[in-house]
């Protein structure tokens, strides 16, 4: 086998760029640091090209880590035309988009204690039990609005409550006409609300009508591209509605930390996708390995550079 090009040893200088640094990484295009330079060219090439339909898929606990207002600018700047969503991320959009807040907490710390001063834990992030009475309030009152007589998808039921909202992801997206997909929402604390509504009241939600209304989009997209952060239920969701059509993505870019040799969905790499279709023969793929709330800002802060200039 040839020897391809030369690494170059990374240059760092005082207050270089984001995106400068991300191209001295490309340059040395080793390990994680290459493969985010190559995320970022694939992200640019996706965001410039005018006949791209843009997914997002958003899994792990990123909105308790901060990295919400990313997707929502994304989505206020035109980037994201789908969302796929956990139903826990967007659980914690609302109780942040209703003033309730994520504190700076510990991973080394007495849980029991937790439990008695009703703090809940991810990881090192606490949330104050509160936050969930303010949660189940606004979702029973936004439920109350609805017809009961109708049969609503997911992401119609979504878009009320983001309607309902003045900031967060579900709030951009509604004002800006992205769906948001959230085909798990019984998996979350937004589909324990929407059970204990049907306790006394009368709710359908129809999950199945969600896949019209994205098998439309997919059929309809001259060329699809999709940024995954982790994957389970939002990248299979995503990856599917693609299977159904002629075409898989031709843009692909996912952030995860999971490994690929056990067999899970999270760690499999986009390669592994070609095999099935969901991501093109000739598309343009790679799988950044890494925490994503590094690899996500990072990411996106580059891009973002780029499309300005």
């Amino acid at each position: 086998m040839e020897c391809g090009d030369p690494v170059e040893q990374v240059a760092i200088r005082p207050g270089m760029s984001v995106n400068e640094l991300v191209v001295q990484l490309s340059r040395a295009g080793a390990y994680n640091g290459g493969a985010l330079g190559r995320a970022a060219d694939i992200c640019e090439r996706m965001l410039r090209d005018p006949e791209v339909t843009k997914f997002f898929g958003l899994a792990g606990a990123m909105v308790p880590a901060g990295m919400g207002a990313i997707v929502s600018d994304l989505i206020a700047a035109g980037h994201i035309d789908i969302l796929v969503s956990t139903g826990a991320n967007l659980t914690h959009d609302i109780i942040e988009a209703l003033g309730c807040r994520h504190y700076h907490g510990s991973a080394v710390c007495s849980d029991t204690d937790l439990r008695d001063e009703e703090i809940n834990r991810i990881y090192d992030v606490f949330l104050p039990s509160d936050a969930f009475i303010v949660f189940e309030e606004f979702i029973q009152e936004s439920l109350s609005l609805l017809d009961p007589g109708a049969t609503y998808p997911i992401c119609e039921l979504l878009s009320l409550l983001g309607r309902r909202l003045g900031r967060g992801i579900l709030a951009t997206a509604a004002q800006n006409g992205v769906p948001v997909f959230c085909p798990a929402v019984a998996d979350s604390m937004i589909g324990l609300q929407c059970w204990l509504y049907s306790q006394t009241g009368k709710i359908s939600v129809d999950a199945f009508l969600d896949m019209k209304a994205l098998l439309d989009i997919c059929f309809s997209a001259k060329r699809a591209g999709a940024l995954l952060v982790g994957g389970g239920v939002p990248k299979n969701f995503i990856f599917q509605g693609m299977l159904m059509t002629p075409n898989g993505f031709s843009y692909a870019v996912q952030l995860t930390g999971d490994r690929p040799d056990l067999g899970g969905l999270s760690g499999a790499t986009l390669d592994e996708a070609r095999s099935w279709g969901k991501v093109s023969k000739e598309a343009a793929a790679v799988t950044v390995y890494g925490d994503a709330t590094i690899t996500l800002p990072v990411l996106v802060a580059a891009v973002m550079e780029r499309m300005a200039k």
